[in-house]
């Protein structure tokens, strides 16, 4: 009988470290942060993300973001070795009633080590950046990111039968992500990123789960959940909830799906 669970526990492990690298959300991200994960040198992945309001716009905010927002772009990955990957890309984002913004693009990078690359049992590790344009104040464009200019570490470790658990902290623009309405004794511009994601092999290969957190009193801050199915062999839809810390600048909650699709 022991021998029997010990070898269902190596299956589940086995599973875990094989799908972790295969099923997820985007390469480059969870639901909203970051992820050690970059995408394979010589593929691009197109992300179609799209964040609909859960309710109107409270009464007791200023907040002018639309109901509706949409993110495309591609993430390229431009290493071919094994232990050092890094992947770079590209954002086009837009408000549903505001087609016309003058800030709508915004670039990323990333560089990141595998798990046990480094020596046995390392976690992986990540450093980059995204939302990388010209500066733009909150008040000129509360959410549109081109301007945020934020920068980010991480590491994470996939733990047997848990999952992997990802840490670390990022650093954006104070011209951006500083707000007088918000106290001015906060950190604003800067906070921690976690998260817990892990497939699902005991119901499907095809099946991700994963919620992660964004802190900082600014309009990024969120607690968010997300599943994603691979319903192709090099395609994958997330369906998630964004939890908007500071609600008089992000405006009320939204849901998000964010299609992914890999070339070739």
């Amino acid at each position: 009988m022991k021998r029997a669970t010990l070898r269902h526990l190596l299956v589940a492990t086995a599973l875990l470290c094989t799908c972790a690298k295969t099923v997820h959300a985007t390469p480059a991200a969870q639901v909203w942060i970051p992820s050690t994960d970059t995408q394979p040198f010589g593929t691009v992945r197109l992300n179609i993300l799209n964040f609909f309001r859960a309710s109107g716009v409270p009464r007791s905010t200023t907040a002018s973001r639309d109901p509706s927002m949409l993110d495309i772009g591609p993430t390229i990955g431009i290493l071919p070795y094994e232990k050092i990957q890094m992947e770079a890309g590209f954002d086009y984002m837009t408000l549903a009633g505001d087609p016309n913004d003058n800030h709508p693009f915004s670039f990323n990078a990333k560089i990141a080590t595998p798990e046990d690359s480094l020596c046995k049992f390392s976690p992986a590790l990540a450093i980059g950046g995204y939302n990388l344009g010209p500066s733009v104040s909150a008040v000129d464009a509360p959410f549109v990111t081109s301007g945020q200019n934020i920068v980010y570490a991480l590491a994470a470790r996939t733990l047997p039968v848990v999952g992997r658990i990802s840490a670390g902290y990022y650093r954006g623009s104070r011209h951006a992500l500083v707000d007088s309405r918000l106290d001015p004794e906060k950190a604003q511009n800067e906070g921690l990123l976690l998260s817990w994601d892990r497939p699902m092999p005991e119901i499907s290969d095809k099946l991700w789960v994963g919620v992660d957190y964004m802190g900082g009193n600014n309009i990024n801050g969120s607690v968010n959940f997300g599943v994603s199915w691979a319903f192709a062999k090099n395609a994958s839809l997330l369906v998630g909830y964004d939890v908007w810390k500071e609600k008089s600048l992000a405006g009320n909650n939204t849901f998000t799906t964010q299609l992914g699709i890999n070339f070739p």
